[in-house]
């Protein structure tokens, strides 16, 4: 049986990350290939737990590093229940975040080292990395902007000031430029169906696919 695909969607908060992951699953089911959208924090039973720990609360809840265990604490249970079962037997997964995400906010964010991260990530990821990883990006301000027009109940990180997310950016940006295979950098302050049209294009091409618009 072939092995599913491996989306994964990044960037900073009000980029619309996940309303196109959830377009991208709908033209890939109307295609008649089976796929899974899923969420990090979250994603299993476990990670869902998790997730309400690291985003409802003071933005000082935890210590960066206490929050990089927690995140890779649920990615481990994500991956075990969710992620690799449904790869193994074909499904395609498009997650809204993953290890990406804890590099920007963990690390560039709050100042855990790459060593760390990257020590855990290889016991708890390995090989299973995305096959394709799109980075949603958009002057910081704007995204914020668009972030506190949202239900603010899981508003932890969106409360962390300005300079925290201006170095999430920096991060994402650094990893679209250090990985250019994985990653493709998609301009996100365009409308709906022009960022649209950059995720189609970007999954047809790197994925060689058959997809229209």
């Amino acid at each position: 049986m072939t092995r599913g695909r491996f989306i994964t969607f990044e960037g900073g908060e009000g980029a619309g990350k996940s309303t196109q992951a959830r377009l991208l699953v709908e033209q890939l089911q109307a295609r008649g290939i089976s796929v899974v959208l899923t969420r990090e924090p979250g994603g299993s039973e476990g990670a869902e737990a998790l997730r309400n720990l690291l985003v409802v609360g003071d933005a000082d809840r935890w210590t960066p590093t206490a929050e990089t265990l927690l995140m890779y604490a649920g990615r481990s249970d994500h991956l075990t229940r969710l992620i690799r079962p449904a790869l193994a037997a074909g499904t395609w997964v498009v997650c809204d975040r993953f290890s990406d995400s804890t590099r920007a906010y963990q690390g560039a964010g709050g100042g855990v080292s790459s060593d760390f991260i990257d020590t855990i990530d290889a016991e708890v990821v390995g090989s299973d990395r995305p096959d394709l990883t799109l980075i949603f990006d958009m002057p910081v301000e704007v995204g914020l902007e668009r972030a506190f027009g949202r239900d603010m109940f899981e508003a932890r990180f969106e409360s962390k000031g300005l300079a925290f997310h201006q170095r999430l950016r920096d991060a994402f940006l650094a990893i679209a430029t250090t990985e250019p295979t994985r990653c493709v950098l998609i301009d996100a302050g365009g409308s709906l169906e022009e960022v649209a049209e950059q995720v189609w294009t970007a999954v047809s091409s790197r994925l060689e696919l058959e997809l229209e618009p």
